[in-house]
Formats: C-alpha cells, sequence, structure tokens
C-alpha cells in the first residue's frame, strides 16, 4: 500500500461503502474509514509527487510512472461515498468536516479550492434526501470551509 497509495485508499473505501450500505447500516464504521481517509488525504498533500519519469543512463528515458495526482486521489477517497451517503447526515458531516481539515493544511490555494468546491457538492446531494433541519449544519460546515480556505488565501467568498 506505500507503493500504491490510492490501492489502499480504495480498500478503506470499500469498507465505508459496505458500512453505509441498507444492509449493513453502520454509520460509526464509515466514519472512522472517512477519518483514516482524510489522514492520509494531509499526508499526500504536504508531499511532493513522485517524479514519473526514471532515466537510466542519465538522459535515456526508460520508464514512465503515471502518478494519480492529490486531485485524484481525493476522488478515489470520497467521490463514492459522497454519492452513497446522500441520507446520512452523520457520514455526511464527516466528509465536509475532513476536506476542511484537509484543506486547512494543505498551502495550495487551488488544492483548497477544489476541496471547497467538493464540500457544496456533499451538501447539494444531501438536498435530494434530506430535510432543512439537517442541511443547516451541513451547511454552516461548509461555510467554515470556505473562510478557512479564503483566510488561508486560497478563495474569495
Amino acid at each position: 500500500m506505500q507503493q500504491d497509495v490510492e490501492f489502499g485508499v480504495l480498500q478503506i473505501v470499500d469498507i465505508a461503502l459496505k458500512a453505509i450500505s441498507p444492509a449493513v447500516n453502520d454509520p460509526t464504521t464509515a466514519i472512522n474509514c472517512i477519518d483514516q481517509l482524510s489522514r492520509i488525504l494531509i499526508r499526500a498533500a504536504a508531499q511532493e509527487p513522485p517524479d514519473p519519469h526514471y532515466y537510466d543512463p542519465p538522459a535515456v528515458l526508460r520508464l514512465t510512472l503515471p502518478w494519480i495526482g492529490f486531485e485524484g486521489l481525493l476522488d478515489s477517497a470520497f467521490e463514492q461515498i459522497r454519492l452513497y451517503a446522500k441520507a446520512d447526515m452523520a457520514v455526511s458531516l464527516r466528509l465536509l468536516r475532513a476536506l476542511a481539515i484537509s484543506a486547512a493544511s494543505t498551502p495550495l490555494p487551488d488544492l483548497r479550492a477544489g476541496m471547497v468546491e467538493r464540500g457544496r457538492r456533499i451538501v447539494t446531494g444531501c438536498e435530494e434526501r434530506l430535510g432543512e433541519h439537517e442541511l443547516r449544519p451541513m451547511r454552516t460546515r461548509t461555510g467554515n470551509a470556505g473562510r478557512i480556505a479564503a483566510a488561508a488565501g486560497g478563495m474569495k467568498n
């Protein structure tokens, strides 16, 4: 899993998806998975992506390995969970929290802005299945994430 971070992320996502399925209905496990994914994303955001080109001898390209990049890893980590958790307020709130924490931990404005946009998509998806009372804390959390990004220089609200 250290050589292929996305593989490990997808395994955790599979556990989360099974946990929020109607047959299992275990949001606590899904929330724990989201916390683990958040930790992975924070570490990934702090690292420079590896060089995809390998040379031997110098100046002779021998191998090119495409890197998923942070945006791709972010999508792999949260996109499926977002789609399946539209009716689960606790899981959706934890997704928003994970995005806010990840956004606050990265110095890159484009990454922060992308995370805020993903938070807005979470709330928009939940609007299909949840009432106004449940949506209020989600909107508050999304607004807070936008302010964090703006305060860090990531975007203007």
